[in-house]
């Protein structure tokens, strides 16, 4: 039986920041039911997603994923959840992450293919690419994007999230480096991006929570957390998982150690670029599943 709680109230973990300002900013596209004072958010997680290998369970995926998209939109059925999301007519980018290190499981991207062809979009009409977005016909006519990418420490952004992930629809994204690439969110006001992001997937089966230098990656500090997070909101999603991250952390190190450098895009997405929501006070968080070491 899965267990859910809302731990909306709670503080916001990471003591290295503060989130400013004290008002709600929607997003603009509103094609399905949502709370209209918070950004749902939804965690599930499964003990035995993963095998002894870190490889995920693929009928568990599909489980976790479907059960994740009927409680965001508050529909028993998950064939007409993803409905609302999708549309036969639409034309769908999956934009996912292709770092070799820690790369989107492909066993879900087959689900999120396979989801989008039930909800009757024709194949030549739905494609999944990361770097090579901008010459991919598919991503430039698409009028639905759904964004998934595992999270993980990133040496310029601080961490690798959802709102980073579209950075590769840009020309120069060395342009959007500087002060910790803090305006990653413009990039969603582009043509080619705004308003069509009908799904934001944050894969935490197993992230990265600490490196340091370019391209970093030790599997010292890589864990099984066993989870997704799921929202229409990228902000909310994303400062979910940084929370997360920021108490593992903690955890790991025994102290207080600041992910570094601060993921100011995150916060600025909510503050300055009215993108979503950071502040943990208007997210409407729903755990479900197994709730050991859920460190939010």
């Amino acid at each position: 039986m899965i267990n859910k709680k809302d731990l909306s109230r709670r503080e916001f973990v990471s003591r290295a920041t503060t989130i400013a300002g004290s008002f709600y900013l929607g997003l603009p596209w509103t094609g399905v039911k949502r709370d209209t004072k918070k950004s749902r958010v939804i965690l599930i997680r499964d003990e035995k997603i993963l095998d002894h290998l870190l490889r995920p369970d693929s009928s568990r995926l599909e489980k976790m994923l479907d059960t994740a998209v009927s409680e965001l939109l508050d529909e028993n059925d998950h064939r007409k959840a993803w409905g609302q999301l999708i549309q036969s007519e639409d034309i769908v980018g999956i934009k996912t992450n292709q770092w070799n290190r820690l790369a989107t499981p492909p066993a879900l991207e087959a689900i999120l293919k396979n989801k989008v062809l039930q909800c009757g979009v024709k194949e030549k009409n739905i494609s999944i690419d990361d770097r090579g977005i901008r010459s991919n016909s598919v991503f430039q006519r698409s009028t639905a994007l759904i964004n998934v990418r595992p999270m993980r420490t990133h040496a310029w952004s601080g961490l690798g999230s959802l709102i980073k992930n579209y950075i590769m629809f840009v020309d120069s994204p060395s342009a959007y480096h500087g002060d910790s690439c803090a305006d990653l969110a413009t990039i969603w006001k582009l043509p080619v991006t705004k308003g069509k992001t009908r799904l934001n997937i944050l894969v935490m089966l197993t992230p990265l929570f600490h490196g340091i230098g370019p391209h970093h990656y030790n599997p010292e500090y890589v864990w099984p957390y066993n989870g997704l997070i799921v929202g229409i909101d990228p902000v909310a999603v994303d400062a979910t998982g940084m929370r997360i991250i920021q108490a593992k952390r903690e955890e790991f190190f025994k102290e207080i150690r600041p992910i570094n450098p601060p993921p100011k895009h995150i916060l600025v997405a909510e503050t300055r670029h009215q993108l979503g929501v950071a502040d943990a006070g208007k997210i409407d968080l729903v755990r479900l599943g197994w709730e050991k070491d859920s460190l939010i």
